[in-house]
């Protein structure tokens, strides 16, 4: 019996099955009873986990490899490699979603939209034609109060100096982990230069190019012709190191406590309706999304013009940071496990959420937004506090002068 059969035969619904193509590697056990695979389908890989009421190829034929799909899911067209996608996600047809992404509860994206090494938060919204690569996106209460990026959005990620050490943090992970902050939206026709910081509440008027962060919360932000600038490009020359470097790290530093979040909050909700191999997925994505950004800002900093004789801050920063980027990965080996100096915090959180768990059987959504002021604030200060710590190590084991301006 081949492995079409034997998925129609435990209740996957296969319209049309002569059209299917299912790899040899793919365990047809983690491929739930209920999903629908549309014809033109193909699903490859050995990670691949697809579970109930997920949907894929409704519009056009989808390609599956080495994802990790949750429950109502739906891909309705398009390629799909090395990412996870939680309750309630869906795609419109043409999409490209490459290694490295995280899409979480109800996120929702339009037409050809192309993502890689991209985190979201529930709720995120992008609309079509969007290119939205090495990004964190947080915001908003639900789908109706959401943060949202437009169409013929593009978010710059590579630059003249041939670098990646370009992501975005929109938002945040210790207050975005909560649901409750203001949503962030980014106006179609319109794109952003690698790495900015954003806060919550931020509105950039469509047609934008961002090109300086606002940590200001709850700014309008209108870019255009008036404001462009047009000098000679000398290669070699980082007069925004500071900035590449600071952004860097506090987006490192995030995806670090996300990463607690994950281990020891998240890891509560592991069960029937959140199963084990999807957790696993979730936290294996997150430290390849790690390891990315340690990889790219690591580069950067090797590839970093080293003088001889510097006669500028702008010329210590980057011999410092030339010297000392190839131990980033070091750095990042102990730092991974930094649970903090809020302990305390955590473990009330954990504790009053555990019960919740144990006494309900409420979504992971339905109970974070249930939790009362004392218990956000307390898990909210324990991952800022991850984040302020790992921020400062990463920047002063990288390029120490940066602490002294």
């Amino acid at each position: 019996m081949g492995t079409v059969e034997r998925l129609m035969e435990r209740g996957v619904v296969i319209p049309c099955p002569q059209s299917v193509e299912i790899g040899d590697d793919v365990d047809p056990e983690r491929i739930s009873p209920g999903v629908i695979l549309h014809a033109g389908t193909r699903i490859h890989g050995a990670d691949t986990l697809i579970l109930k009421g997920s949907r894929l190829g409704a519009e056009a034929p989808v390609t599956v490899v080495n994802c990790r799909i949750g429950m109502a899911v739906d891909l309705r067209g398009g390629y799909f490699a090395g990412s996870v996608f939680l309750d309630g996600v869906s795609f419109n047809s043409g999409a490209h979603v490459r290694e490295g992404c995280i899409l979480e509860e109800q996120c929702v994206a339009g037409h050809t939209v192309a993502l890689k090494q991209t985190i979201l938060f529930p709720f995120v919204t992008l609309g079509s034609l969007i290119n939205f690569c090495d990004c964190f996106m947080a915001g908003g209460t639900s789908r109706k109060n959401h943060s949202e990026v437009g169409s013929s959005y593009i978010h710059f990620n590579f630059t003249p100096n041939q670098d990646k050490a370009t992501a975005s943090l929109i938002g945040d992970v210790p207050r975005g982990v909560m649901l409750r902050e203001r949503p962030i939206f980014l106006g179609g026709q319109g794109g952003m230069v690698g790495p900015c910081v954003l806060n919550y509440g931020t509105v950039v008027a469509a047609g934008s190019i961002l090109r300086k962060d606002e940590p200001r919360p709850n700014r309008l932000i209108q870019e255009g012709a008036g404001k462009s600038v047009n000098v000679d490009f000398i290669a070699g020359m980082h007069t925004t190191l500071k900035r590449i470097v600071l952004n860097n790290a506090r987006y490192i530093a995030n995806l670090l406590a996300l990463r607690q979040w994950y281990f020891h909050v998240r890891s509560l909700f592991v069960g029937p309706l959140f199963p084990e191999p999807l957790f696993a997925g979730l936290c294996t994505t997150l430290d390849r999304a790690i390891d990315e950004r340690v990889k790219r800002l690591s580069e950067y900093g090797i590839r970093m013009p080293f003088t001889q004789h510097p006669s500028s801050i702008h010329a210590v920063r980057q011999n410092e940071l030339h010297e000392n980027a190839g131990k980033l990965p070091d750095i990042l080996d102990m730092l991974r496990f930094q649970e903090g100096g809020k302990i305390e915090l955590r473990d009330r959180l954990t504790a009053t959420i555990r019960q919740v768990v144990d006494r309900s059987d409420g979504t992971y959504v339905d109970v974070i937004q249930g939790l009362d002021p004392s218990m956000v604030e307390a898990g909210t200060n324990w991952l800022q506090d991850i984040v302020d710590g790992c921020t400062h190590e990463i920047v002063r084991r990288l390029c120490p002068s940066l602490l002294e301006s």
